[in-house]
């Protein structure tokens, strides 16, 4: 069985059908692609609204996009069909200027090396069939017929053979062991809820690198949400979480990792001198460290 059975089955002809796989080559940008997929799929879609004129040409002339991550080479990862509504044209600035646009640029967008910005920017009007396998996202993985650096295809003209169906979605796979866990301050909105779910159990002593200048801040977490409500409801919208020494500091600059788990019955008071603990030992109070006191 391939991508064609699949198309055929829901009475969409595959020679409507355009096949791509996103492999952004922002090295940022491809790290939280697959979260956008699961927990943002308005950036997601504005990703692949404006297309390199190649694609472009081919988009003009489909119904239809199948969406594809390639995670792996030889392989693509189902996200998604998109009816193809039809596509304006608008000046480079204006489409850099929309909301989704500006904050796929914070997560990387077009931070490599670029070739000379056009005019104007074709964007297609894009939306998500969701009779089409809606269960399979982030589950359905094809073969991609090489090369690989052909990221768009048309559907009836190649062979996508299904090689698995995942149990569960790997766009928002299982969160790392919270000993080797380090996360940049711009992934803290966009790390997908099951990891949000696992910060949230977890009780704590983290830390925070500051890489412009490598000094550190040790904090804890005891309260409601423990981990997850720190990291998620505090530093990842203000950028500091009301912490005085790092407020005007580039929060783009920030690494969180954990120090020390602790149980989570644990007295916050016996927390907070294993938070003490640390800071002596990691010297981060000021003037060597971020830490007030």
């Amino acid at each position: 069985m391939n991508l064609t059975d699949l198309l055929n089955d829901k009475k969409i002809d595959p020679t409507q059908v355009a096949v791509i796989r996103h492999r952004p080559q922002e090295k940022q940008l491809n790290k939280v692609l697959p979260w956008l997929a699961a927990e943002r799929p308005d950036l997601f879609n504005a990703y692949q609204q404006t297309q390199n004129p190649k694609a472009e040409a081919t988009f003009l002339k489909a119904k239809y996009l199948a969406s594809f991550l390639g995670r792996k080479p030889g392989k693509a990862l189902f996200v998604g069909l998109y009816k193809i509504n039809g596509s304006t044209v608008m000046g480079y600035d204006a489409c850099r200027q929309q909301p989704a646009v500006a904050e796929l640029i914070g997560h990387g967008m077009g931070g490599g090396s670029a070739p000379e910005k056009p005019a104007t920017i074709r964007w297609f009007d894009l939306t998500l069939d969701e009779s089409f396998y809606p269960n399979w996202k982030g589950r359905l993985v094809v073969k991609w017929p090489p090369p690989e650096i052909g990221y768009c295809r048309w559907a009836h003209t190649n062979d996508f053979p299904i090689l698995a169906i995942h149990e569960s979605s790997v766009l928002d796979a299982a969160m790392p062991s919270w000993d080797v866990l380090v996360l940049p301050w711009d992934q803290l909105g966009l790390i997908p809820s099951r990891w949000q779910d696992e910060l949230k159990r977890w009780r704590g002593v983290y830390y925070i690198f500051d890489g412009s200048d490598g000094k550190g801040y040790v904090g804890s977490a005891t309260g409601e949400d423990n981990i997850g409500g720190r990291w998620i409801d505090g530093y990842a919208k203000s950028g500091h979480g009301g912490n005085t020494l790092l407020v005007g500091r580039d929060p783009k600059n920030f690494r969180f990792s954990m120090l020390q788990l602790v149980a989570h019955d644990m007295d916050p008071a016996a927390v907070v001198n294993l938070e003490a603990s640390w800071k002596r030992r990691l010297h981060t109070r000021a003037p060597f460290g971020l830490n007030e006191n």
